[in-house]
């Protein structure tokens, strides 16, 4: 069962990765910067301040960065333990796929999928009652993840696992600042 799974995965990488062209690496290779995000993060920071007020705003940078220390560190402990190649390192899939970007760490699970999705949905879940539009944060993780793909990092699975930690860990943490800071 394991083994038909693997082989799915790198089937869809293929598929996906197979998809780009050179024309649109240099985009792609800055989607994958989360720096580059900084305009979009700036704007959901001031639409929080705006309905939170300074203060649980504050308490809000404070659980978003160990929300992001916790996600980091899981996955890191997730990628020594399983040491699964990049797609990229894979002297097997490196010849079947485009290899825009390498990495020397490991593949499982994307860092970048379980960080994005964990802050993406913790801030969605304060913003949806104050914004009719607010699912629309969700673009940041699906561009985001699918950019490590695209480059050749990531097989899809270790974004599905990436996902589906940061959903966990975001629904968490969002919990935890509703009982303790929201006290709603």
């Amino acid at each position: 069962m394991l083994e038909k799974i693997i082989h799915l995965d790198k089937e869809l990488l293929i598929f996906l990765n197979g998809l780009g062209s050179p024309t649109f690496d240099g985009l792609w290779l800055i989607i994958t910067k989360q720096l580059n995000w900084a305009p979009v993060f700036l704007l959901i920071f001031y639409f929080l301040q705006k309905k939170l007020g300074w203060k649980n705003f504050g308490y809000y940078i404070l659980f978003t960065a160990l929300l992001i220390l916790v996600c980091d560190q899981t996955c890191n402990l997730f990628k020594h333990g399983f040491e699964r190649l990049r797609p990229c390192n894979d002297a097997e899939m490196k010849t079947l796929i485009r290899v825009v970007k390498t990495s020397p760490s490991f593949s499982f699970f994307s860092g970048h999928a379980a960080n994005s999705m964990a802050t993406t949905l913790f801030g969605f879940l304060i913003l949806r009652k104050y914004y009719k539009h607010a699912y629309l944060v969700f673009l940041f993780p699906l561009i985001f993840a699918y950019s490590r793909i695209y480059l050749g990092l990531h097989y899809p699975t270790d974004i599905l696992t990436g996902y589906a930690f940061g959903t966990a860990f975001g629904f968490i943490c969002y919990k935890l600042y509703q009982k303790y800071i929201l006290k709603d």
